[in-house]
């Protein structure tokens, strides 16, 4: 087996393709890394990743299970809850998606580059503090 130990590879001045194992990874751009996925298609790397995501309880005294790139978040009362992101997100029209244990509706209410403001309601559609709060950020950082 073969081994490269490096700090720093430079490529062409043009997209460059890189293969590791069988799978080709593209250099489109600056800053921007694409790889094969389903079938010959190409996935961004960077849009296809994450850029927040949270575990909550949202019982008693609220507190952050587990998260990525957010800070303290907000109890704005029964059910209402602030996800406050570490690093911004580009514009506020970013992809989310909630989840809790025991509701029947959960959304958004409020984005900000710096932040979203989620509700979780139970089956009579009144705000229900529910010990799993989850989110998951998809879009562009700033």
């Amino acid at each position: 087996m073969s081994e490269i130990i490096t700090d720093t590879i430079t490529g062409k001045s043009t997209a460059t393709t890189i293969t590791i194992g069988s799978t080709p990874v593209v250099s489109s751009s600056a800053n921007s890394m694409t790889i094969r996925g389903e079938g010959s298609n190409q996935t961004s790397i960077q849009q296809g990743l994450a850029k927040s995501w949270a575990y909550l309880n949202g019982q008693g005294t609220i507190a952050m299970q587990d998260s990525f790139n957010n800070s303290s978040p907000t109890d704005h009362g029964t059910g209402e809850y602030t996800f406050n992101f570490t690093s911004n997100m580009g514009n506020a029209l970013y992809s989310s998606k909630f989840s809790g244990i025991s509701q029947t509706n959960t959304g958004a209410n409020g984005t900000t580059t710096s932040s979203i403001r989620v509700r979780v309601r139970d089956a009579t559609d009144t705000n229900y503090d529910s010990q799993q709060v989850m989110t998951g950020i998809h879009g562009d950082l700033a």
